[in-house]
């Protein structure tokens, strides 16, 4: 491979070629590799998803590469409401980052150990989500039966699914943590929260999120019988983002590039709430006011923040209850190296 070449330009060919036999010796690369051109990011439908929504808005992801030397570059955002949709898009390969609750990426990070290996990159919010509903018949969920109807992201595998079979638990012992996933119907948030509100249809309870639960309780009859931090035990973070070892690896610089817009999103949303309600309310055509999204910021138990916290207590759970073959030994082991400086848990 690194033999010496003869003839016109050998002198020349000869430091060529031996310049790259050094850099094959030591496992550098000669050049660096081109990194994608088109980054896909998926996102909820709701206020946790606000930094994705910011970086979007602002072009944030554009600016970074652009500061990375990649040149320009195409960002693709799409709105998915389901934890296993996400899932779905992310595997195929039609998604670069998705979003999601800890539980939907502790199966992909579980499923895919040999392959992909999915992990999380960052968390993105903290706060609670309620579990509301419209039964005047129910004070706690231990009073919900199958006549009951609940909507959740998704069955089985979204947050709100999870935190509905670790409520079972916590009440009725942990054999019975599947006693309501027979409840349980998938429905994105809005949907969710306008079958709630209407009275109408089958589902009579919804484990909603912000800013739709607030909505929610402003409904005559509407009620909450949990919020997730009573159920957990404390704060966690609810929305997160997550992709593959494999476009990680690929694309460092876009990588870095995203953390750096995800970081300056979040500071723009502790620095101008105002500002930041306005373009929620832009990008998402919600009802509410400015003043209505503003005081949801301002909640101290709502924190935009890149550090997770309380993914342990889902990974313990999961792998409890057999929803994951292999138990982590800390969060680190389910999020890449480049935030394993922050004080996650």
């Amino acid at each position: 491979m690194c033999a010496l070449i003869e003839g016109p330009g050998r002198h020349r060919l000869r430091r060529t070629m031996a310049a790259l036999c050094f850099l094959a010796a030591f496992g550098l690369p000669a050049a660096v590799s081109a990194e994608a051109k088109e980054v896909q990011i998926a996102r909820g439908f709701a206020i946790p998803h606000l930094p994705i929504m910011i970086i979007e808005h602002d072009k944030l992801l554009e600016k970074h590469a652009l500061a990375a030397g990649l040149g320009e570059i195409k960002v693709v955002y799409s709105t998915i409401g389901g934890g296993s949709v996400m899932n779905d898009a992310l595997l195929s390969g039609a998604l670069s980052f998705g979003v999601g609750g800890p539980p939907p990426m502790l199966t992909l990070w579980d499923k895919t150990r040999s392959g992909l290996q999915v992990k999380g990159v960052c968390a993105e919010a903290t706060m609670p989500l309620l579990l509301n509903t419209r039964n005047p018949s129910l004070k706690t969920v231990r009073d919900l039966t199958d006549k009951d109807k609940i909507a959740v992201g998704a069955v089985k595998v979204s947050i709100q699914a999870r935190l509905l079979q670790m409520a079972a638990a916590k009440v009725f012992g942990e054999a019975e943590f599947a006693r309501f996933d027979p409840l349980t119907v998938g429905m994105n948030s809005p949907d969710a929260s306008a079958a709630l509100r209407s009275g109408a249809g089958e589902v009579d309870t919804n484990f909603s999120l912000p800013p739709f639960q607030y909505g929610e309780l402003k409904v005559p009859g509407i009620h909450t019988l949990a919020s997730s931090n009573d159920i957990m035990g404390g704060p966690h973070t609810f929305s997160m983002v997550y992709t593959t070892t494999k476009f990680h690896d690929a694309n460092p610089r876009i990588y870095r590039a995203f953390l750096a817009a995800i970081a300056e999103a979040i500071a723009t949303i502790n620095r101008d709430k105002t500002g930041v309600a306005r373009t929620y309310l832009e990008m998402t055509n919600s009802k509410e006011s400015v003043a209505e999204i503003v005081a949801i910021l301002d909640d101290p138990l709502v924190q935009f923040t890149m550090t997770p916290t309380g993914t342990m207590k889902f990974a313990d759970f999961m792998y409890r209850i057999g929803a994951l073959k292999n138990k982590p030994n800390s969060w680190q082991d389910y999020f890449f190296d480049e935030i394993h400086s922050l004080p996650g848990g």
